[in-house]
């Protein structure tokens, strides 16, 4: 056989609907492994962030520790050392009250939420 006739030869039929299965089982693959995995991570974190109350100490993505002063629409007044700071919804990373301090420290933030509640009925 001349080699240009190899070359030149046409490939067998049928190959079409097994490439359109191939790219379904590719499809159905990147959604399960990357697509839903990635939705249910995003509604977590938005539980997360509507959860949080008064009261609760938190860490920010920035590495800063403070607890959640006052809620807003928009984000969360942090107290911290230094001072209160504003800061969106989405830059709180994780809550610590229940991880360092326990129950105990939740207790107590509840108890002082509701003095201060109480103290600005007052007034």
């Amino acid at each position: 056989m001349n080699m240009l006739t190899l070359f030149l030869q046409a490939q067998p039929q049928g190959g079409g609907s097994m490439m359109l299965i191939m790219m379904g089982v590719m499809f159905v693959g990147f959604y399960f492994l990357m697509i839903r995995p990635q939705m249910r991570k995003q509604k977590q974190e938005k539980n997360f962030q509507e959860n949080l109350k008064v009261g609760s100490r938190v860490v920010l993505t920035s590495g800063l520790h403070g607890r959640i002063a006052q809620i807003q629409e928009d984000g969360f007044i942090i107290e911290t050392l230094s001072g209160k700071l504003k800061f969106e919804k989405a830059a709180v990373s994780r809550e610590f009250t229940d991880a360092r301090f326990g129950e105990k420290a939740a207790k107590n933030a509840e108890k002082t939420v509701e003095k201060k509640e109480a103290e600005t009925e007052k007034k």
